[in-house]
Order: C-alpha cells, then structure tokens, then sequence
C-alpha cells in the first residue's frame, strides 16, 4: 500500500522575476533565468504514522534559463529539530519522491532538476504573517529574507495584490502577493531584492494539491463583508 501523507504549509516564496511572475501568468521569465526560495512551515501533516506538523522546512531553486528547459539545482533545508523519521519524510515530500508524478510543486520541480546538493538540517528561523505579507527569515550561514507587501505610491499605504488559482495550479489556489529580498550563501548562492514574493498555503497529499478552501480565503471572504457593513 501506497504512503499515506499530508503537507500542509503556510509558506512564503520569493524569487527573482518581477510582478509578473512568469509560473503564475505562463510567461517567460523576467531575466531570462529563474531563481527562487521557498520557506514555510507546515501547520497539519504526517507521512504515514511519522507526524511533521509544527517543523519549518526550506527549498531552494536555481534554473539557467526557462524552468522547463531544465538543468535546474536544487537544495532542501529541513528543520534541525526533526527527529530521523521525521528528516527523512520531509527530505522524500520536498525531493518530490512521494505522490504522483507532477502532481505536486516539488514533483514537478524536481523533474527539471539535474543536480540536488546534499540537504541540510539547520535552525530555520520563520516569521512570516500571510495576510499582512510580511516574512522574515534566517537560516544560518545559508539564507536571509525578508518579505513586505507593494506600497501604493499615492498614500503610502500596503497595496493589496491577491492571486486565485481555482484550476490550472499545481502549487496553491491562493495566494497573497508582495515584494521579497533574499540573500543565500554557499552551495545556492544568488540574490534578489525587491522582487516577486507570494504567501501562500502549499496543501498536498499523495493524489497531489488539495484543493480546499484555506484559512487565507477564509480571511478575505471575512475582510469582504465587514467592507460591506
């Protein structure tokens, strides 16, 4: 019988294109290369009787060109504070080894990717708040980032930028939208500031993205009506 798991993240991305994030709006890169992080921390999970719920996790991704051309790199970062089993559940999810093929962001990132570095198991420090689209992150002698909503240039206050993705997705159904700064040192090393970040529930199974409300819809339908009071 097949594993039975669940990946339930609040994660925050941020990589280098613009606004325009080409994997959202099917573009072509900004630059013409992509480079990206991913860092979340999963709220509900387990794989099979192994449960990962409350560990932060990282992966990052460097293409030299177009993501579906291929020839990508890759590193995960898990949680130092993951027991063995619980290492090596997040290390098979996040590689995109669990599920069905392309079925799942991870799988099908792992699809381009020619060349994995060995995954790191670190302190992974995460603040990160969805709805107002702030993010900071530190992963030691690796990663910092920090991530802020658009500011409208005519009052100074956050620029709210949301994302549906009801069908098409294989990596959210919503997502807040805003702007990161990432630094990331050795093996992966790149930067990028001011660029496309987005704040999203990754929720996967091994059939692949769940789609299901998240609380982040939840949240907009209750900013919704109070508007209407």
């Amino acid at each position: 019988m097949a594993v039975q798991w669940l990946f339930k993240s609040e994660t925050y991305d941020n990589c280098n294109c613009a606004m325009n994030c080409g994997c959202q709006f099917n573009l072509p890169t900004t630059h013409g290369f992509c480079q990206s992080a991913f860092v979340g921390n999963i709220v509900e999970g387990h794989f099979d009787n192994t449960p990962i719920a409350g560990l932060n996790w990282a992966a990052l991704y460097k293409w030299p060109g177009e993501i579906k051309d291929g020839n990508g790199r890759r590193q995960i970062v898990v949680d130092e504070r993951a027991d063995e089993a619980q290492r090596i559940a997040l290390e098979t999810i996040i590689s995109g080894e669990a599920g069905e093929p392309l079925s799942n962001l991870f799988s099908v990132f792992a699809s381009t990717c020619s060349q994995s570095f060995a995954t790191l198991f670190l302190p992974i420090e995460l603040e990160a708040d969805l709805e107002r689209r702030t993010a900071r992150v530190e992963i030691p002698g690796v990663m910092r980032s920090t991530g802020r909503p658009m500011t409208n240039e005519f009052n100074g206050q956050p620029f709210h930028i949301a994302l549906a993705r009801p069908s098409g997705s294989f990596e959210f159904t919503y997502a807040e939208i805003g702007l990161g700064t990432t630094s990331i040192t050795g093996d992966m090393e790149m930067a990028f500031a001011d660029s496309w970040a987005h704040f999203c529930v990754h929720h996967f199974d091994q059939n692949g993205l769940v789609r299901q409300r998240s609380r982040l819809t939840a949240w907009l339908e209750q900013m919704g009506s109070r508007s209407r009071e």
